[in-house]
């Protein structure tokens, strides 16, 4: 089982790259977002890597860093996300906006995943929701025991800032940055207010 390649960059295709390690070469199918974080041909390179043996293939799937390799392991858990649709969705959404995505509920911002339908949308949050918080790969906002309070404030602060027109996870991911600089005791308002100052940094 191939879990790490450490090597030089050959070359980069549409989906994938070529990695040589000590003159061998890897074909890695990577997210666009990984692909972009490659250099140029020749340049050292290192990715974690998850290993698929099937009866007719073995295929390796790299990844930049280790969120996006847990993310990959958790979406093609899901009935009807294999390796392509999954390593899609991670081009569009990188792992901390795949965690805003499933705390918010943000059926939207999934479905601009080439790939990704309604349907599939809403058994992507129906099954990942909890899974991806067990892992502690989702970003949550800990108010030390008073949820029912002051998430109720978040809820209202991202409702508001969604009626202002922004789209749900940015609203929640702003909000969140705000419930954990202002404290437990944060109003809807005070909330709202620096949710907008950090959508607009």
């Amino acid at each position: 089982m191939i879990a790490k390649l450490t090597g030089v960059l050959d070359s980069i295709g549409d989906d994938g790259a070529i990695i040589d390690v000590a003159g061998v070469g890897y074909l890695v199918f990577c997210s666009s977002r990984t692909l972009g974080a490659f250099g140029r041909a020749g340049d050292p390179v290192s990715v974690s890597v998850e290993t698929h043996v099937r009866e007719d293939h073995i295929h390796l799937y790299g990844f930049a860093d280790q969120a996006e390799r847990d993310w990959f392991k958790l979406l093609t858990t899901v009935q009807g996300v294999g390796a392509k649709v999954a390593l899609a969705i991670l081009g569009t959404l990188a792992p901390d906006e795949l965690a805003n995505a499933m705390i918010a509920e943000d059926k939207a911002a999934l479905t601009r995943a080439p790939g990704v339908g309604p349907r599939l949308a809403v058994r992507l949050l129906a099954e990942l929701r909890e899974k991806a918080a067990e892992l502690s790969v989702v970003r949550h906002v800990d108010f030390g025991g008073k949820a029912t309070e002051e998430a109720g404030a978040v809820s209202d602060a991202v409702s508001a800032l969604v009626n202002l027109g922004y789209g749900r996870s940015a609203a929640f991911g702003a909000v969140s940055q705000a419930a954990q600089a202002l404290g437990e005791e944060s109003s809807v308002e005070a909330l709202v207010k620096a949710g907008l100052q950090e959508l607009s940094a």
